[in-house]
């Protein structure tokens, strides 16, 4: 028997085990992994500004750890050419950079614009009257970070799995345990700021260095044309411009995470647009730099892509063998990897945030948890990153095609909503800013659209229907906000509450404390309420009257015959009885017993009338419902 056939149970059976301790325990386990609630006054207390040399590990970990799988995402295109294609990295790495060059000047001009940070959608929603265009980079945008948790996850398990062959069946497992620690950590608040989340990408920029310099003195010594080198300008059989385009668009897989810096603006020090475009220009020499060297040593190596050994790990090995170095650099690039995935939660909660508050997204998105961060966006992000990373079984090459194409489509209207507002307010130097601005957008709207022809069909179709999907489901939304804001609004001057009859009917099952306790209440609220008894049977409803006589009959007693054994078919009865009897502003009110056990399993013994009662009569009737519970001792 594989080892994995008697793992597989046992891991289910745990999990059963720890999902059962949990909801029994949910308030001690919610301590323990999220920590103690903050007061909402620790807000601004968690806000630290920084230095532009600190905010460049911190802010680029998005950016700067997918030099591990950008150049490989391209060449894993033209690997089916064979190896007169190798040669092709340097060109898509080449393009890569100038694409970043734009993007970067295009993003400094954002600042500019806007010193508070300027998302895609803040821009949008600025310069475009249509409500349509801030909602394409909005939802561009959070499609986009929710494929980054599934791709940098994916990409950091492939990354240990390289360097240890053994762990590649659990790659699912792993990665999903990886999304929940972030869950968990970002649950507890631990900032995207927080300084010791800048030493790992600061390692991994180290690494990396190491190996490009390492791999400038291998060439120095052994020639920059060696022996698996291969041939440079060979045109490979069955080449064609859709394909390079494609190779193109995924190594344009490493862009994502520019607009961090441009979005953080608020963080940096004074001055912050000063300091916030040193940050960008320090990273578009260290990015570009990264990842030339690394795809002009991938190329004089001759190494190809391997679904099982990272290019990466495969350049690294040749250099240093599977000695210290080599693990270093595989743990630092695991590393930088998943606190890219983490810096994602932080910008996916807050866009919810914004675009909730601004009601086109459920308002429980801009509620805060007990540690001040935006709970319900952090779950969700961690949920739907999880379902893709299941359904792709954490290959980056699987989905890479769905990858990039949100984000280049919210940089584009960023770019379009810059240009309309340098020609709305110019100001100094805006013809040069406009220029700009308006070579970034034709840029990335190339980008954009060679992405959604070459990742058509191998599945970026599916992120061209979500969009206008979440489009569509965010303008409803809207509109369901705006006509409930209409609906419950008010005349202070005509409109005013007033007193009206209430007629309390308080359900009873029979003679006991819980019934005892149901009635006192009642009685307390109002002088006469009516008990209603329903019963099956002749036998149970002349018990019921005898025994409610006995009893000294505390308040008047309606039994109700049931014919078919349903509690709700003669309660509507009566209710309509009484809806048509009493006056247009008058209210009913029923009032439900409920007992509560000590033990949740107990429930599973007891029938759950009360609940069902509740939850139906909310839905189909105008009436007022309360519960009066009774908690069991034993």
């Amino acid at each position: 028997m594989h080892i994995t056939q008697i793992l597989e149970p046992i891991f289910i059976i745990l999990a059963i085990i720890a999902i059962w301790f949990a909801i029994s325990n949910f308030i001690s386990v919610k301590r323990v992994l999220i920590g103690r609630p903050m007061r909402t006054a620790e807000l601004n207390a968690q806000h630290n500004k920084l230095i532009w040399f600190i905010a460049l590990p911190i802010l680029s970990a998005d950016l700067y750890s997918s030099v591990a799988y950008g150049p490989e995402s391209g060449m894993t295109e033209l690997v089916g050419l064979g190896p007169s294609a190798k040669w092709m990295i340097i060109p898509i790495t080449t393009a890569t950079v100038v694409l970043l060059i734009i993007l970067i000047l295009s993003y400094i001009m954002g600042i500019l614009a806007y010193p508070n940070g300027g998302g895609a959608y803040a821009i949008a929603k600025d310069n475009f009257k249509q409500k349509w265009v801030s909602l394409i980079a909005c939802s561009s945008l959070l499609v986009d970070y929710v494929l980054t948790v599934a791709v940098s996850v994916s990409a950091a398990i492939e990354a240990v799995s390289s360097a240890y062959p053994v762990v590649a069946p659990y790659e699912t497992i792993m990665a999903i345990v990886c999304v929940f620690i972030l869950l968990v950590v970002n649950l507890r608040g631990v900032a995207e700021s927080a300084k010791i989340l800048a030493w790992p990408t600061i390692g991994f920029a180290v690494c990396m260095l190491l190996l490009i310099f390492t791999g400038l003195f291998n060439e120095v010594q052994h020639g920059f044309v060696q022996k698996a080198t291969p041939p440079f300008g060979s045109v490979p059989k069955g080449l064609s411009v859709l394909l390079i385009l494609k190779a193109f668009s995924s190594a344009c897989s490493a862009l994502t995470g520019i607009e961090t810096i441009s979005n953080a603006v608020p963080v940096f020090r004074d001055p912050k647009q000063k300091n916030a475009i040193k940050t960008y220009i320090a990273l578009g020499v260290v990015t570009s730099i990264t990842l030339l060297g690394f795809a002009f040593h991938l190329y004089v190596k001759g190494i190809t892509p391997n679904p099982n050994n990272t290019m990466l790990s495969q350049l690294t090995e040749l250099y240093f063998g599977h000695g210290i170095i080599y693990q270093l650099i595989i743990w630092f690039t695991f590393i930088v990897l998943i606190l890219a995935a983490n810096s994602t939660f932080t910008g996916f909660s807050q866009l919810a945030a914004i675009v909730a508050k601004d009601g086109f997204l459920p308002r429980g998105l801009t509620n805060r948890g007990d540690r001040l961060g935006y709970s319900n966006g952090i779950i969700a992000l961690a949920a739907t990153a999880s379902i893709l990373i299941i359904a792709f079984q954490a290959h980056t090459n699987a989905l890479i095609p769905l990858y990039a194409i949100g984000v280049f489509l919210s940089f584009s209207i960023a770019q379009f909503g810059l240009v309309k507002r340098w020609k709305r307010i110019k100001g100094p130097h805006w013809k040069t800013k406009l220029t700009i601005n308006i070579v970034g957008a034709i840029v990335t709207s190339i980008v954009a659209i060679i992405f959604g022809v070459t990742k058509f069909t191998s599945g970026a179709w599916i992120v061209l229907i979500i969009i206008p999907i979440l489009i569509f489901f965010s303008l409803s939304i809207y509109r369901h906000y705006e006509d409930v804001a209409d609906e419950l609004r008010i005349d202070l001057k005509t409109i005013h509450p007033k007193a009206n009859q209430v007629i309390s009917l308080v359900l009873v099952s029979g003679v006991h404390r819980v019934v005892n306790s149901t009635l006192s209440f009642a009685k307390s609220i109002t002088d006469d309420p009516l008990a209603v008894y329903i019963g099956f049977d002749d036998t149970s409803i002349d018990r019921m009257e005898k025994k409610w006589e006995e009893w000294g009959s505390p308040c008047r007693l309606v039994t109700l015959k049931s014919k078919y054994r349903s509690v709700l078919e003669p309660l509507i009865r009566l209710i309509r009885i009484i809806e048509e009897r009493k006056a247009e502003d008058d209210h009913i009110q029923i009032i439900i017993p409920q007992f509560i056990s000590r033990k949740w399993w107990h429930n599973l013994l007891h029938n759950q009338t009360a609940i069902l009662l509740r939850i139906w009569l909310l839905k189909h009737k105008d009436i007022v419902i309360t519960t009066v519970p009774y908690h069991l001792k034993k």
